[in-house]
């Protein structure tokens, strides 16, 4: 490896792109390379100061994190992908890039987390749900991958001075991040204790599972996925690293994610389903359903008509979405099995060429699939807003980012958790469809809360937690 830049390297080379700025308050974007380094261990540096903080860990040894606005957009209503595109091209067309040769993995990127649901104004004020969708610009990134990282900080710059000085903050920076990954990596263990559960989640959730499911048998829908929402009151404030460095060993097939928009709020989780990622040109979509523990048969999965059917539609409704969009769906005959921790679920990679389709444009035609609301989608959508008793906020929905060179990935937001002060609220759902028993989603659902819930020091409260009645 040839020796990184110094700090007059990277001091002239910020001069320099300041002069070439095109714009009266120009956005500069400045990389180092440092000796490769852990991301979700050095999140708390680099966000020290910051309000806003995210965290994207997939495949091993590939780790993005982030924190800072250095521009932002909260917007709710039916056109919100679309002006969510149009924001991400607007900023990311204005940046000047001071780093041209660092590598694209660790390119600016734009960060999206969108809700379920167009909420509106009133929702969102009689809730405290977050907007439709957030997208930020952050102020640094530190990439990983494999044993090299990369760290990025991109502001506005209105004088050379100013540009400068954001040189000399990406040099400080680099030298602290790397001095503490020589000393030793953040040792995450503070992942809290239960204090009580307001309520068994079964008591809710019951009469709306028997409802769905009669909805199904009679053929008003195809498939309906109903949720429940399960609180924890701790002990102490969560520390959803530290539940996020766990869940980097035991969920390895999954893509582990954050993102904390204030201190006192951090929504987070493991998702296993991707629900595309676009690379030059190319569309990858994972299509997961049909569930199972690593104590049953695994093969039976497989041999299951149920969860056959309910596995097709998704993968049937993805593919003509994909078609009406002008695309050309390339998928296998059967699906395969994921190993998810003691989870498998049916699973089938979808490929297509993007062309001239923008990320935010495919990912508002297939959200929601019905691996997560159900099918028909409008009808589906309308029962859930009947049946579930609170709102899915960002359960279920994308969550991902762009980067500046069309580059894009984004998971739906399952496996996941809302942490507020002591409060962790835990959602999880199952898909109905012609068939389904009850107790056995109820027995899906509990362990789908438990992915996250293991992970938490429950002691003598766990059996409430995980009792199926």
């Amino acid at each position: 490896m040839t020796a990184g830049p110094t700090f007059s390297d990277i001091l002239t080379a910020t001069a320099k792109g300041w002069c070439a700025r095109k714009a009266d308050e120009p956005v500069l974007s400045l990389a180092v390379r440092i000796k490769g380094v852990d991301p979700l261990c050095q999140l708390p540096l680099i966000a020290e100061k910051e309000q806003f903080r995210f965290l994207w860990d997939g495949s091993p040894g590939r780790c993005f994190a982030a924190s800072g606005r250095c521009q932002s957009l909260d917007i709710s209503g039916p056109r919100r992908f679309e002006l969510a595109q149009r924001f991400s091209d607007v900023t990311l067309g204005r940046l000047i890039e001071i780093t041209p040769e660092a590598p694209p993995y660790s390119n600016p990127r734009i960060l999206l987390a969108f809700s379920f649901f167009e909420q509106t104004s009133e929702c969102q004020r009689t809730h405290g749900l977050p907007p439709a969708v957030q997208a930020v610009l952050p102020r640094w990134q530190l990439c990983q991958q494999g044993s090299q990282s990369w760290l990025r900080l991109t502001a506005v710059a209105t004088h050379e001075a100013e540009a400068r000085v954001l040189a000399e903050k990406l040099w400080l920076m680099s030298q602290s991040v790397t001095q503490i990954s020589e000393q030793k990596e953040r040792i995450l263990t503070n992942i809290g204790s239960v204090l009580s559960f307001p309520q068994q989640w079964q008591d809710c959730y019951r009469p709306a599972l028997i409802r769905g499911i009669d909805l199904v048998n009679h053929g008003i829908l195809d498939k309906l996925v109903l949720a429940v929402r399960q609180s924890i009151w701790l002990e102490t404030p969560l520390d959803p690293l530290g539940m996020l460095s766990r869940l980097r060993r035991q969920q390895t097939g999954s893509c582990r994610f954050l993102w904390q928009r204030t201190p006192d709020e951090v929504f987070f989780g493991a998702s296993p389903e991707r629900l595309l990622s676009l690379r030059k040109g190319n569309l990858q979509i994972d299509a997961l359903a049909g569930t199972a523990t690593r104590q049953d048969d695994e093969r039976s999965l497989l041999r299951s008509d149920k969860d056959l059917r309910e596995h097709e539609l998704v993968v049937a409704s993805i593919a003509n979405q994909l078609i009406s969009e002008g695309l050309v769906p390339r998928r296998p005959r059967r699906p395969q099995l994921a190993r998810h921790g003691h989870l498998v679920h049916l699973h089938t990679p979808i490929n297509a060429v993007a062309g001239d389709k923008s990320p935010l444009s495919l990912v508002g035609a297939l959200h929601p699939t019905p691996a997560v609301a159900g099918f028909p989608r409008r009808e589906a959508m309308t029962w859930l807003r009947t049946l579930e008793p609170f709102e899915r906020g960002s359960y279920a929905a994308p969550i991902g980012w762009i980067d500046n060179s069309g580059n894009a990935e984004f998971r739906v937001a399952i496996r996941c958790g809302m942490a507020r002060g002591r409060t962790l609220e835990l959602t999880a759902g199952a898909g109905l469809v012609r068939g389904s028993i009850a107790q056995r989603e109820l027995q899906e659902v509990g362990l789908k809360l438990a992915v996250l819930a293991d992970q938490l020091d429950i002691r003598s409260k766990r059996s409430s937690s995980r009792s199926i009645t």
